[in-house]
This record gives C-alpha cells, sequence and structure tokens, in this order.
C-alpha cells in the first residue's frame, strides 16, 4: 500500500546492509556541516555580542536562528 504523494522508489535504508552508510544520514551529515560552518568575522561577532546581551551562549543563539528562520 503506498501513501498519497509516495513515488513507491527504493527505501533510503538498505535493511540486508545495516553497517552501510545510508543516503539520508549523508545528506544529513552534509546539511549539518553547511549550517554550522563558521560564518565572517563580523558576523560572528554581532551573534556574539547579541547572545551576551541575552545571557545566552554564541552556540544557544546560532541555534535559535537556525530553528527560528530569524533572528532574536
Amino acid at each position: 500500500m503506498s501513501t498519497v504523494g509516495h513515488n513507491g522508489g527504493p527505501p533510503l535504508e538498505d535493511p540486508e546492509d545495516p553497517g552501510a552508510v545510508s543516503w539520508r544520514s549523508f545528506v544529513w551529515r552534509r546539511a549539518h556541516k553547511r549550517a554550522w560552518k563558521t560564518p565572517p568575522r563580523e558576523i560572528a561577532l554581532r551573534r556574539l555580542a547579541r547572545a551576551e546581551e541575552l545571557g545566552m551562549s554564541y552556540h544557544d543563539y546560532t541555534l535559535e536562528i537556525m530553528e527560528r528562520g530569524r533572528h532574536l
């Protein structure tokens, strides 16, 4: 049984080889690496200053930007 919008393609995980790296995990790691790439110095300093104003760490402030898609 297929659901609406499903093209019936092959599964992304290989059930016969659980040790193999899946496409989904590859794409996830690549996206994570791009998202946490170090921004230009000016942007990093601006984020750090704003995070300190809000009483947050730089990491938490950057995570909020990524989750919400806007600055606090």
